[in-house]
């Protein structure tokens, strides 16, 4: 298929990429300490390459993640130079942060020249932007375009073949021609057999109605018999947000339809920062926390902790964790202020809680509350990002079953509903609106994003209610 091809070969090219990467970072010593090429001037020693072999170990399996992380590997075949130079210059700014970084923790009072640093972006940066112009000049050959080349057969109905057709134009793929259509209203499947015979094709492209799966499976069996490859559209039925892909259950092919983010390696490291950073800050963290469980205990009777039944990834309910910032019955005497909720829907927010103590008051405006939380993503069950876990009882009272897809990823400690004006969104139906565009445009860099617009949020105090 199209996809598994263009996986292969972003696979062939992240090992090329890697290996120039490893190239560029023994020249960029070579320069510097026998050519005696210094940017900056300075006689500083430089110490022998072996003691930096060691890097080798985070650059040849690290900058093709960078560059993947970039887009590098997802422009067309052919995209613009300026596209290239610019995505490749950013993975190449993160490889140099990236030696910089791993450097400066792993061998401290082993630095780099600042030559070396340059040096070493530069020719990598040269190196892989001539490996592409290489490769763009032989696509654009007409031997290399004979390779690339991929002659299709379009069959179906004539608006489907049709529809196809116009697809093909507009999004110009790489390498693919429409040698042929059959419609298969007006003429016989067999004919097919002839049309791959006359126009030496090497695929075919099938789109029609279930109720035309009858043809379908004759036309199947005719590339079967000619050993050409048979694509068929899966599109004959009409999802709304769902997105279609092709997976294998136990040896037989299934389509799957996903209205949430897929499994990638975005979402592994995702997971992977979230532990990291979960332990890190409780280990940082450990002495306030400790000070602020102990105003609780002194300042109001109760629990330190605040435990409550929430629900998880697709519903699935966990015991999610907060400072105890109201009075320990606030639960039994939640039904004697309903009345008063300012959120519609089934979620209840009030502003001037009387349950609240005058240090839960505090704790809730900087959100301090919430930093317990943080062991509930070391234990896998939340993530820093992420829409807002409701209780359980709450999600029961949905009255739209659609916004049940929020609960289609991890809950988070913050997402774009915490830095949206938290106080001024008062509708259920916008706080879900947010969840599902946070959903449905998911990336690292969206997270980040998120992360760093809550600090200044949480500073003025912009907290929950």
């Amino acid at each position: 298929m199209l996809r598994r091809q263009k996986q292969i070969r972003s696979q062939i090219q992240m090992v090329v990429d890697a290996g120039l990467f490893g190239l560029s970072w023994y020249l960029a010593h070579v320069l510097r300490v026998h050519l005696r090429v210094a940017i900056f001037g300075g006689t500083r020693e430089i110490f022998p390459f072996y003691y930096y072999v060691w890097l080798y170990t985070i650059i040849l399996p690290g900058t093709p993640i960078l560059l993947r992380l970039a887009g590098f590997y997802a422009r067309p075949l052919l995209a613009s130079r300026r596209l290239t130079a610019w995505q490749l210059a950013q993975g190449c700014l993160w490889a140099v942060i990236g030696v910089i970084l791993m450097t400066w923790m792993l061998r401290e009072g082993l630095t780099i020249a600042r030559s070396v640093i340059i040096l070493f972006g530069t020719i990598s940066f040269t190196l892989v932007f001539l490996k592409e112009e290489a490769l763009r000049r032989w696509w654009q050959s007409k031997l290399g375009q004979a390779q690339l080349q991929k002659r299709l057969v379009l069959v179906g109905t004539a608006d489907e073949t049709a529809r196809m057709r116009a697809d093909l134009k507009a999004k110009q793929p790489d390498g693919l021609v429409v040698a042929a259509e059959l419609n298969i209203n007006e003429a016989p499947v067999e004919q097919l057999a002839s049309l791959l015979h006359e126009h030496s094709a090497n695929g075919v492209v099938l789109a029609a109605r279930h109720t035309y799966f009858g043809q379908l499976e004759q036309a199947i069996e005719v590339c079967e018999r000619e050993g050409v490859e048979a694509w068929l559209l899966a599109d004959f039925f009409k999802t709304q947000i769902s997105q279609t892909t092709v997976d294998d259950f136990y040896g037989r092919p299934m389509l799957v339809f996903r209205s949430g983010p897929p499994s990638s390696w975005q979402a592994v490291a995702k997971s992977l920062v979230d532990g990291l950073v979960a332990l890190a800050l409780l280990l940082m963290l450990l002495v306030p926390l400790a000070a602020v469980a102990l105003l609780i205990k002194l300042t109001s009777p109760g629990p330190v902790f605040f435990r409550q039944q929430r629900s998880g990834l697709n519903g699935r309910p966990f015991v999610m964790l907060k400072f105890r910032s109201m009075v320990s019955d606030a639960e039994q005497r939640k039904h004697e202020l309903e009345r008063l909720n300012e959120m519609s829907g089934p979620v209840f927010k009030m502003t001037n809680d009387p349950r609240i103590t005058p240090l839960g008051r505090l704790l809730r405006r900087f959100s301090i509350d919430e930093l317990p939380q943080l062991i509930n993503v070391l234990r896998g069950e939340m993530s820093l990002v992420g829409p807002r876990p409701l209780p359980v009882d709450e999600v029961k009272r949905f009255d739209d079953f659609a916004h049940r897809r929020r609960l289609s990823v991890k809950p988070g400690l913050t997402c774009l509903w915490q830095i949206s004006g938290r106080n001024n969104v008062a509708d259920f139906k916008e706080w879900v609106r947010l969840d599902l565009e946070y959903i449905d445009n998911w990336s690292l860099w969206l997270d980040l994003r998120i992360l760093l617009h809550t600090i200044p949020a949480v500073i003025r105090g912009a907290g929950a209610k």
